[in-house]
């Protein structure tokens, strides 16, 4: 077995097979059968490529063109033609097969090459070679790259292993356990519960005699591939002077595939220019990080170790980071992967921007996307590269241990005021809050409880004048990065919930305002809008039923017939989630029919008496028997 990187293959083409086929042993010659397995979806396909593979051996003047001509396999064109002609028993000399000769196994030295890299269970293919191995005799090379093949094996469907070892973890009552990381205990559950490489390593022992390492010098081997960029006098300086970091980059993939890293440089060059052409200066350590990241970020999806889709959803930077820091229990398998990846790639490397989208995005899909780009060209200038980054943003998206003694009461001092001026989101400034509480009792800070808590309280109030409407709250608390939450944050969370309600109601006010204003003059977009946004939400709730009988009263017949429709068909799709706006149903009832009394019949007056008439229907669904109180239905069961 010959374990190695990328140049095995070459180095079996150029010299293992030439020695072979140049040996003597007892009289007799060895003729080489090479096979590789990329690509390969079954164990059927494995013999009908050696079958093809074999053909040469039955034509001397076919072997003589091949020989001449340094050819090791059969073209593809010429395979269907050469397969016929063994179908009748002759080859395209002429001669009848000599099947003694062909069956014979005694001079054949079969060639198995990029295990690694099919796509059918390594265990078995190592079952099928045994065949050959144990029953026919042949003698048999195996050539792959172990680590990656350690590495295939590990990632194979990682998110059904990262469920099931969270699972038995949690029954295990090992996952509110501090002891260790839970990235790390995850990684050894998986590790104890699916790992096949113990199978591979007991299978090989039993098969594989002899293991041979083949171990290229990459100092050389990359020196050699950045001689392509010699025209680029800036370029190639930049990267000769990170030959190691490319190295370190490479080695941390597993995979070692120096066609990838070809590609992933090739990819730099792009991203190098763009950089220099439209923000030439940029830092040098915002630079070498794009390297290792275009270089990381094209093993991750070239090399098949993920699915494409891990990155799509993280938008910037500042997202990317507050995943990192995340300290609560692992939401799922995506936060676990994003942790792995920055341990393994940036290990030893500080630095504050570390995911670039315009980077991500080119390697996945192709496409420079001129937009991203610039934006997070901005975002760097005017934050990294300019040391603005606001203070509080350093400690939502960073651990806090890593800012130092010597700038972190500035930090501290820059957040009090950025609070006390209502600058932060409300939900950042819950987040900042358990952060403040927590250096409070670890001493790190001279404020007492007392006072962070009316500084906060104050600061929330003025955040709420500015902020939006949360509607993840449980997603945003869980990104904050400290073990030990706040034991009096109950006060903090309460008043945040009353003004995030207050939030919440100004939102549904603003839509409620913009979609009814629509009545009568713009009636196609009222519907559209009303269809797509108000359909299950009690949007009545936060419009005045005065302004809303004016509005219909002065639709035309036919579209006062299609409001009180959508609205019938509503409370019977949705009737529980509406049911706080049926007190302004009511009203606005009421306002009608106060209206319609006493007036000479017309046919708007029918169709508005028609229109009171079901909302007199949607109202009685809100009956108590409709949603009964939970002790009167345990008073009716008993």
């Amino acid at each position: 077995m010959v374990n190695g990187v990328h140049g095995k293959t070459h180095f079996w083409n150029h010299k293992i097979r030439k020695k072979i086929e140049s040996m003597q042993l007892n009289g007799r010659r060895y003729t080489t059968i090479y096979m590789s397995l990329y690509g390969i979806s079954n164990l059927e396909d494995i013999s009908k490529k050696i079958f093809i593979e074999t053909t040469q051996l039955m034509d001397k003047n076919l072997r003589r063109y091949m020989d001449a001509n340094e050819q090791t396999t059969i073209p593809e064109y010429a395979k269907t033609g050469i397969d016929m002609a063994n179908f009748f028993g002759v080859t395209q000399s002429g001669d009848k097969v000599d099947y003694g000769e062909f069956f014979s196994t005694d001079d054949k030295v079969l060639c198995f090459d990029d295990l690694e890299r099919a796509n059918v269970d390594v265990i078995d293919i190592l079952g099928y070679i045994n065949n050959f191995v144990e029953h026919d005799h042949i003698k048999t090379i195996i050539i792959c790259n172990e680590k990656e093949l350690s590495t295939k094996l590990k990632s194979s469907n990682l998110e059904m292993k990262t469920f099931i070892a969270t699972y038995l973890l949690d029954k295990q009552d090992e996952l509110n356990n501090n002891d260790k990381p839970i990235v790390e205990k995850i990684q050894r559950k998986i590790e104890n519960v699916f790992d096949k490489a113990n199978d591979y390593e007991r299978i090989k022992e039993k098969l594989i005699g002899e293991t041979f390492e083949y171990a290229p010098k990459f100092d050389y081997i990359i020196n050699g591939i950045l001689m392509r960029y010699e025209n680029n006098a800036d370029l190639i300086r930049f990267l000769r002077e990170n030959t190691r970091l490319i190295i370190s980059t490479f080695e941390r993939s597993g995979t070692r595939n120096l066609r990838i890293l070809k590609h992933a440089l090739n990819d730099f060059k792009k991203v190098y220019e763009m950089v220099n052409k439209s923000y030439p200066n940029t830092s040098h350590r915002v630079m070498q990080t794009m390297l290792i990241f275009t270089i990381a970020i094209s093993f991750e999806i070239k090399a098949g170790k993920i699915t494409k889709d891990k990155f799509i959803n993280i938008k910037d930077n500042e997202e990317y980071k507050s995943i990192l820091v995340s300290s609560r229990i692992l939401m799922d398998n995506r936060q676990f992967y994003i942790k792995e990846f920055d341990s393994n790639y940036y290990y030893n490397f500080k630095s504050e921007y570390r995911f670039f989208k315009f980077i991500e995005y080119y390697v996945r899909t192709r496409i420079f996307d001129m937009k991203i780009f610039k934006e997070n060209m901005e975002t760097i200038r005017n934050t990294i590269d300019t040391e603005n980054l606001p203070a509080y943003k350093r400690l939502l998206t960073e651990e806090y241990w890593k800012i130092s003694d010597d700038e972190f009461g500035k930090v501290i001092s820059d957040i009090v005021e950025d609070v006390k001026q209502g600058n932060l989101r409300l939900i950042d400034t819950v987040k900042i809050y358990a952060y403040f509480s927590y250096f409070s009792k670890k001493g790190l800070i001279d404020y007492d409880i007392k006072t962070i808590k009316s500084v906060f309280f104050n600061g929330m109030n003025l955040a709420s004048l500015k902020s939006e409407y949360c509607t993840n709250v449980d997603e945003e608390l869980g990104k904050i990065a400290i073990d030990e939450v706040a034991e009096d944050m109950d006060d903090i969370l309460k008043h945040f919930h009353t003004l995030n309600e207050q939030l919440h109601d100004k939102m549904f006010k603003e839509k409620a305002e913009e979609i009814f204003k629509c009545i009568p003059m713009k009636m196609e977009l009222f519907y559209e809008k009303f269809d797509r946004e108000c359909m299950n939400i009690p949007i009545f709730k936060y419009y005045d039923p005065y302004q809303m009988f004016q509005r219909i009263s002065c639709a035309s017949n036919e579209d006062i017939v299609l409001i009180k429709e959508k609205l019938v068909n509503r409370a019977d799709k949705y009737a529980k989630q509406i049911e706080p706006e049926i007190k302004n149903i009511k009203q606005l009832k009421q306002i009608i029919d106060d209206y319609l009394n006493g007036k000479d019949p017309s046919i708007k007056i029918v169709m508005l008496k028609e229109f009171s008439k079901d909302l007199g229907y949607i109202i009685d669904k809100y009956k108590p028997t409709l949603f009964p109180k939970k002790e009167e239905k345990v008073e009716e069961v008993e």
